[in-house]
């Protein structure tokens, strides 16, 4: 099955796509592929976007943290570096490498993170911080292995320890407003989305012990046996002088892999019942290492790949918004776009045979 898969992405897909399946996949590519694939990609409307609205300090766009209306999908520092690593251009890009050195040669008080000049604690304020959003750029871009994000990785760590250490999130956080909202206690720790992020693309961290850890960590968050526990109301907020969501704050109980949309925090919410699996937090946690710890994710990846047909080609219904939707919380879509069938298909595919590949186990 995962030869038929590579094949029918070989002979159909995205040169993104293409690149990566004989990179990460086959460990087979040539610096002819590679230069052949570069020029074919560097020609894609998305990636001139990106391109064109770079400033000469290197940022792209006049954007950091998401769009707003002065800034577009792909006209922000963040989308755009996310974008540009997932898409598999080559590191030494003139304009990737500009960006990051943006990331380290501005400062984190500069009016371009969107903060109004104030330097947001990621230490002290849990769940926020303008250098944990840089240092999940940096990581996904790939240069992780370049810039210095290691306190980061350390912080990421430690978060997910943290849930383990404690009863839940009310040993880490107080009630506020009467008791109808929860905000951390000032320099606790605990997991979010862009610390998972970071875990995922890098690898400086990977140990039996700390992959066991964090497979503990995630299942003991995935538990649904107190249901007091669980529900939006029980997500703290970071505390900033005034109550603020978080990074997608993971819950202490309800952790799903299922989403019905683009929803920043991964919880099992009601009324929305969840209709589909969220591959990219199947695909971090896959990365990460601790699929063959979790019963759950193992039986969510063997259900995925019963929807992979004879001819290799996986047709599980999922979200598109998640796909689509570069920004802060969602991006998968590595196609120029999905006005075809194939195309979908190609970038659906791709993202299972991703998951099976670093899930690491037998189906």
């Amino acid at each position: 099955m995962k030869d038929k898969m590579i094949e029918f992405l070989l002979k159909n897909a995205n040169p993104s796509i293409k690149r990566r399946v004989k990179n990460e996949i086959l460990n087979n590519l040539t610096h002819e592929d590679a230069a052949i694939y570069q020029e074919q990609i560097l020609t894609e409307p998305k990636i001139k976007q990106c391109f064109a609205c770079q400033l000469e300090n290197g940022w792209f766009g006049h954007g950091f943290h998401g769009t707003s209306k002065n800034v577009v999908q792909f006209e922000n520092q963040e989308t755009c570096t996310k974008y540009l690593g997932e898409k598999a251009i080559d590191k030494d890009t003139p304009q990737l490498k500009r960006s990051m050195a943006a990331f380290v040669d501005i400062p984190l008080n500069d009016l371009c993170y969107e903060t109004r000049g104030k330097i947001i604690d990621e230490f002290k304020v849990t769940g926020q911080g303008q250098n944990l959003l840089r240092c999940a750029c940096i990581a996904r871009a790939g240069y992780g292995d370049v810039i210095d994000i290691n306190p980061q990785i350390h912080l990421a760590l430690d978060s997910f320890k943290r849930v383990l250490e404690v009863d839940s999130v009310l040993d880490v956080s107080r009630p506020i407003r009467a008791g109808k909202q929860r905000v951390f206690n000032d320099y606790e720790k605990w997991p979010n989305r862009y610390l998972l992020d970071m875990l995922a693309h890098t690898d400086v961290w990977k140990n039996k012990e700390n992959i066991e850890m964090i497979a503990a960590s995630v299942a003991k968050m995935m538990r649904t046996d107190r249901q007091e526990l669980i529900g939006e109301a029980m997500i703290p907020l970071s505390w900033l002088g005034y109550a603020l969501g978080g990074l997608g704050t993971f819950p202490t109980q309800g952790l799903s892999i299922k989403c019905n949309g683009v929803y920043p925090t991964p919880i099992l919410s009601q009324p929305r019942k969840p209709e589909f699996y969220n591959m990219e937090y199947i695909y971090w946690f896959a990365r990460c290492g601790i699929v063959p710890h979790i019963p759950i994710l193992q039986e969510a990846v063997q259900d995925i790949l019963n929807h992979v047909n004879d001819d290799g080609i996986c047709h599980i219904p999922v979200a598109d918004s998640l796909f689509k939707g570069w920004g802060p919380y969602a991006g998968l879509q590595l196609e120029v776009d999905w006005k075809s069938k194939v195309r979908k298909y190609c970038d659906i595919t791709f993202r299972v045979l991703l998951i099976l590949h670093y899930s690491k186990i037998e189906f």
